[in-house]
């Protein structure tokens, strides 16, 4: 088991390598280089102008060299212009001048600076994480024990009434994409003119205008059933029915083992078969789903975060694209990387040890 993971944590260290230098590459192009020097100099800099910046702020030179540089593997860019001023990445960080020729990158924790925040980067990147991590939780709670639920009562029976309504279900909310049960949700819950908010107000339900708001700005200081359940359903709904149908299809294949017929005709309780028997060897396929909802979810919150206005890493990642800030978008693909690789990672070892037939070969 240890070798299999050093093997994985290598492969994980060669893949994050790769994909890190593929985005500082493809964010560092040439045009974005010169939209960033009109951005933070003047939009009427000539072109001679544009390339002086550039060459000025340690934009110029080799890919690679400035690869090194961003990731702390190779000493900071040092420059001293004609007045005598000594420049660098590390003197802007915060070093001193004797300093300049020092590490000061990613591995060192110097993410850089955000233009948009004006803040570092990586204040910015944990801060916004933050907030989404409480999304993401409360997704997954709400998220996995619904679905499983679903995908178990559906499999056991297959072709049954309640087979059929699940299932409908099921296809219903992953057909839905979010910004569609986003705003019905809102329309239904959250609307002072619509829905069932006006009908509680004047039946004396509820003293509010609306059951729930439909803003989860105020989440962002304080989080409340009323404020962060809609956000929390409108993510938790589309996901319910993928994983609730890949537990249906697998608990499916599993009750049709013959281990399971001969269990049920030695007069085990069906009960007793589902749960000791079925259960567990159809919760392999969609434990490896469920763990791959955590990129997922930190990725694809930018629909959700951005209807409901909740500042979190999906709303940065989207304020970055549209600022064109470089570090910025570099420290999210940094923090999305090391999501994707480390619940990979965790997905592969829970394989290994929910089905014995990996671990034995």
């Amino acid at each position: 088991m240890l070798k299999f993971v050093a093997r994985r944590l290598g492969v994980m260290v060669l893949t994050a390598l790769a994909l890190t230098f593929v985005v500082f590459y493809l964010t560092n192009l040439p045009p974005n280089l010169e939209k960033l020097a009109r951005t933070e100099g003047s939009v009427r800099m000539t072109d001679q102008a544009v390339a002086s910046w550039i060459e000025n702020n340690g934009h110029g030179g080799s890919v690679f060299g400035r690869y090194a540089e961003w990731l702390g593997v190779a000493p900071g860019w040092v420059m001293t212009d004609d007045k005598g001023v000594t420049r660098g990445r590390c003197i802007q960080n915060g070093a001193t001048a004797e300093t300049a020729a020092s590490y000061c990158g990613v591995l060192q924790g110097e993410w850089g600076f955000s233009t948009v925040f004006k803040k570092p980067v990586l204040e910015s990147v944990l801060q916004k994480l933050g907030s989404t991590g409480w999304l993401m939780m409360w997704v997954m709670i709400v998220m996995v024990p619904v679905s499983l639920i679903m995908g178990v009562l559906s499999g056991m029976r297959e072709g049954s009434r309640t087979d059929r309504s699940l299932s409908i279900v099921a296809i219903a909310t992953t057909a839905t994409p979010e910004y569609v049960s986003g705003v019905i949700l809102v329309a239904i819950f959250a609307s002072a003119t619509a829905g069932i908010s006006p009908i509680l107000n004047e039946w004396g339900w509820i003293d509010s205008r609306t059951l729930f708001l439909g803003t989860a700005t105020s989440a962002m200081d304080q989080i409340t059933f009323w404020n962060f359940a809609l956000p929390v359903l409108t993510i938790a709904l589309y996901g319910i029915g993928y994983i609730a149908r890949m537990t249906r299809a697998s608990m499916t294949e599993v009750m049709t083992q013959q281990y399971i017929r001969t269990a049920r005709l030695k007069g085990v309780r069906f009960r007793d078969v589902v749960m000791r028997h079925a259960l567990r060897n159809a919760l392999i396929a969609p434990f490896t789903v469920i763990m791959l909802q955590f990129p997922w979810l930190l990725n694809g919150v930018v629909i959700t975060e951005a209807l409901f206005n909740y500042k979190g890493f999906g709303w940065t990642l989207v304020q970055a694209a549209g600022n064109n800030d470089i570090d910025l978008l570099l420290g999210c693909s940094v923090v999305a990387v090391l999501v994707v690789l480390v619940t990979q990672l965790i997905s592969d070892i829970g394989y290994v040890f929910l089905n014995p037939r990996i671990r034995l070969a």
